[in-house]
Order: structure tokens, then sequence, then C-alpha cells
């Protein structure tokens, strides 16, 4: 009886190895240096303390943070990160979480008076997203006109084409990528994308890779060769 006990017990707890070998190595990916030799993060809105130094270390040559999210929140640390950054050698990028139910115009104000203008700066980055606070759905026509105005303004600001961060479902919804002429951050994990209308500039290849100087998981991307 013990002995037939064991067997199953035994497969269990090789499925449970197998499985937890599984996810170490899927938080630990990333893709090939010698095929995208610029490769960075992206952290979520007030991500915690951050080691900058550590990062780099880790092999990021670049760091994506959110400053603003819709029209009235703003990112707690983002001054004191945005300033760390090229101290730990780091280029630096903004992003700003696009809210469907806000006015696009409050939205890139609201960016442009926390994100300042500095030539160092990486392309500021917008991220377009089905998100559980808001549940508008705008005519795909309005967001893209909206889209184009929060745009412009954020140019005239910063002095560079935006980056438009948006996933599959989204752009599928909208025709963002065909519609506006501007550079893509594709998302997908692991699989190399190919959803957008044009080509990628940059790809978030995984939003599950764990590395240290960080609390939780991470954004890694690769910017197109």
């Amino acid at each position: 009886m013990l002995w037939g006990l064991a067997r199953p017990i035994g497969w269990l707890l090789a499925l449970g190895l197998l499985v937890m070998g599984g996810w170490i190595g899927a938080t630990r990916w990333h893709p090939s240096i010698a095929r995208y030799p610029l490769q960075g993060i992206d952290l979520p809105i007030d991500p915690g303390p951050v080691d900058w130094g550590t990062v780099r270390a880790s092999g990021a040559d670049f760091a994506y943070i959110v400053a603003t999210d819709g029209a009235r929140r703003r990112a707690l640390d983002f001054e004191a990160n945005w300033a760390a950054l090229p101290d730990a050698g780091l280029r630096r990028g903004a992003v700003h979480l696009f809210s469907l139910c806000q006015p696009a115009v409050d939205q890139a104000n609201a960016f442009n008076v926390v994100v300042p203008r500095v030539d160092d700066a990486l392309p500021a980055a917008v991220d377009i997203s089905f998100r559980p606070d808001c549940a508008d759905r705008p005519e795909p026509a309005k967001l893209i006109a909206d889209l184009r105005g929060f745009l412009s303004t954020v140019e005239a600001h910063t002095g560079k084409p935006v980056l438009v961060r948006v996933s599959r479902s989204v752009d599928r919804a909208f025709g963002i990528t065909a519609a506006l002429p501007r550079p893509v951050w594709a998302v997908g994990n692991i699989l190399t994308p190919s959803y957008p209308a044009r080509t990628w500039q940059m790809w978030r290849a995984t939003d599950m890779r764990h590395i240290d100087g960080t609390e939780g998981p991470v954004g890694w991307n690769v910017v197109a060769p």
C-alpha cells in the first residue's frame, strides 16, 4: 500500500520541480544580446526602491519609467529616479499611461508639467491599454484624433517623436499603428510580435523578468537592430 502511494507522490514532486524550473527559466529569460545589442527595462508606476547601479550591472542599457497616469496622477518617485538614471550609466525615457476616460489635452499637459525637456532623454512613450479603472471604448476615429492631439502637444515639449506602446488587442480594436505614423513599441511575451502595421522599433519581450535591484518583475525590452 505504501509503495503504491509513493509512486504518485513521486510523480507529483517531479511535476512540481518541472513547473518550478520552467518558471525560474521564464523569469530569467531575455532575447539574445548578439541579435539585440541594446536592451533595457520599463517599470510600472511607483515601483518602490530601485538600485539603478545594480540594474545597470544586470545588463540594462536604458530604463523607461512612468511619469504620469491619466490627467491627475503623477508617479511619486519619478523626479528622484529620473535624476538618478544618468549617474548609474543608464539612458532614460519617460512613459505616460493614457486613459480612455480622460481628455487627451489634459493628459498631455500633465505629462509636460512633470517631465523636463532634456537633450539626453530618450523619446517619450505613451502606453495605450485597456484598464480596469476605465470602461470607455471610444470610436476609433475619435481616439485617433485625440491621440494626434496628445502626440503633437508632447512632441512640441520634448522635441522628439513619441513612442506608441500598444498591445495586440488594443491595436486590433483601434488600428493605432496603422493610423499614427510614429515609432511603435510592441508588446508580446517571448514570441516576436508581428501585429503592428509598421515595423516596431522596440519590443517588450517579457514582463516576467526578475533582476537584482528591483522589488518585482520588470518589463524587459529590446531595440530593433
